[in-house]
């Protein structure tokens, strides 16, 4: 059962008894109950022993956030990047995925909704990572949201799939921008990526598995080009859901697109594979 804190919610790790949490624990975890979880939010596991903030009734992190964040470390296993960027981080659950992967990074996220960054802000500083992590307000569409000549390694995005216009967007606060394209889509996030990617820099983002080809004009307008693209199926039997993609600068070859991501099997148990990137990720089996 839940255990409160303050008016929140901190929800009890549902872990194996002899499991132990890889990674990098997190820094002088305050417990400051002024962090939250607040009325309203919850504080939930994420990676090893990290945890995310999240209201109750609002926009929660998903299976997109996972494997777009699981997609970019296999983009950066062979170096890891000292700086990274998350474009439109919400609640910051890709930026925080790669901060506990990556414990040496500099990690910056753009965000422009005021809920969702009070949220990742509190994240970090409840993780102990606000000294190397930071979550800026803005839109980012603006080369001026970041510094003159700022980049990054790695750039990551989960983008809106939805134009306006073409679904009824809910009420709730975050599930609207969350969801529908009011800042830009796959587009936005090319320009801005290109924007500040460094020269042998990856991109990695999501995008509904159906807007492939969309996703190839993104990022050709952008000055990028896709080296690997990998879909995501929810249950086998069927169709692909979403699909992930590690961009980079120039011209190349045509991508590479690996096997499906299979999440769940046709009784609903979890892949061998996902049950692997979920291990990676620092999640309990």
């Amino acid at each position: 059962m839940p255990d409160a804190l303050g008016a929140g919610i901190v929800r009890a790790a549902r872990r194996p008894r002899d499991w132990r949490a890889p990674g990098p624990p997190p820094a002088n975890p305050p417990g400051d109950a002024r962090l939250g979880p607040h009325a309203g939010e919850d504080l939930c596991y994420l990676a090893g022993d990290w945890r995310i903030l999240q209201r109750v009734n609002d926009h929660r992190w998903s299976l997109d956030d996972l494997v777009t964040a699981w997609f970019a470390t296999r983009e950066a296993s062979v170096a890891a990047p000292a700086a990274l960027l998350d474009l439109g981080s919400g609640i910051g659950t890709v930026l925080m995925l790669l901060a506990w992967r990556f414990p040496a990074a500099r990690c910056v996220g753009v965000e422009a909704e005021a809920v969702s960054i009070d949220l990742a802000r509190r994240s970090l500083a409840w993780n102990g990572a606000s000294d190397r992590c930071a979550v800026v307000h803005g839109d980012l569409r603006e080369a001026a949201v970041l510094p003159a000549g700022a980049t990054f390694d790695l750039v990551t995005g989960t983008p809106p799939y939805l134009p306006p216009g073409t679904a009824t967007p809910s009420r709730r606060v975050q599930r609207g921008p969350a969801h529908f394209e009011y800042r830009g889509g796959i587009e936005a996030y090319c320009l801005a990526a290109a924007r500040w990617l460094g020269d042998a820099g990856r991109f990695v983002a999501c995008a509904a598995a159906a807007q492939a080809p969309r996703v190839a004009a993104a990022a050709a307008a952008a000055g990028l080009a896709i080296a690997r693209r990998r879909d995501v199926i929810p249950r086998a039997g069927k169709a692909a859901l979403f699909s992930v993609y590690a961009m980079a600068r120039g011209a190349r070859g045509a991508a590479v697109v690996e096997p499906a991501l299979v999440v769940r099997d046709a009784a609903g148990r979890r892949t061998p594979a996902f049950r692997t990137l979920r291990e990676e990720m620092g999640m309990p089996p």
